[in-house]
């Protein structure tokens, strides 16, 4: 169960339609705005948007506004991104949620194959299961021991339906074969705040964001969602080691997400 998230910096579908006219004027010639889909904080959307945006602005010699807009897993400010005025001057920070959104609501108000065109890939992460340090668990077969004995009793946040973490976390509880109740938030900075505070039992969130919480005993780290150790976090297996036999078994032979 290699989970990874990738994030991706995508553009209105007429940019490239925009050359000809752009190349008669300077650009850019006021700020850009850069859309991100999650609420601000300790998202790695967020963060990747505001470290591109610094580095970015700098070499165009323009501002770079980080333009929050959360809800629906992405999609709103995905929408955001897709209705703007196709002028090169907005851009969108994207995550795995534009992909599997038409495969979860009957309707979008966008295409995004159609409506958004890729720039680049920014970056490739794992992510990290965490719970908070309250909850009697210490390993990941232990943690599915504890919620089959508590079915219905634990409950985990992400940052909505679609979003990476909540993919990971469904897949997880359905490999495991655990029922737990989802929380869904506007990002996970405030889920991730939800679970520092004891108001949820785990979560499977970015690293950048779960990190300190970990190293501050605010949060018990359990394991990553790549098949290889992260140097970040060396004594954290991979959710598919020896000591998840029950996840590891369930698993065997299924598709990488």
């Amino acid at each position: 169960m290699p989970v990874i998230a990738r994030r991706t910096l995508l553009a209105g579908a007429s940019l490239a339609a925009l050359a000809a006219p752009l190349a008669a004027q300077t650009y850019p010639s006021r700020p850009l705005r850069f859309i991100v889909p999650f609420a601000a904080g300790a998202g790695v959307l967020d963060i990747m948007a505001r470290l591109v945006g610094q580095h970015l602005g700098a070499s165009l010699g323009q501002q770079v506004m980080i333009d929050n807009r959360p809800g629906a897993g992405g999609n709103v400010g995905a929408e955001v991104a897709a209705k703007a005025t196709p002028d090169g001057y907005t851009m969108l920070m994207g995550a795995i949620a534009l992909i599997v959104s038409p495969y979860l609501y009957a309707r979008l108000p966008f295409d995004p194959l159609t409506d958004l065109v890729p720039v680049t890939q920014v970056n490739s992460a794992p992510l990290m299961l965490v719970v908070h340090p309250a909850l009697p668990v210490k390993s990941v077969a232990e943690l599915i021991a504890y919620a089959k004995a508590n079915p219905g009793k634990l409950n985990y946040g992400s940052g909505g339906v679609g979003a990476t973490p909540f993919l990971a976390t469904e897949l997880f509880k359905s490999m495991a074969g655990i029922d737990v109740v989802h929380v869904p938030y506007k990002g996970g900075a405030p889920a991730l705040a939800d679970l520092v505070a004891g108001q949820l039992s785990f979560m499977i969130e970015n690293v950048p964001g779960t990190l300190p919480f970990v190293k501050d005993g605010k949060l018990r780290a359990l394991a990553i969602t790549s098949r290889q150790r992260l140097a970040l976090v060396p004594g954290t297996f991979s959710i598919m080691n020896e000591s998840c036999p029950a996840t590891r078994s369930a698993s065997a032979g299924a598709p990488p997400l």
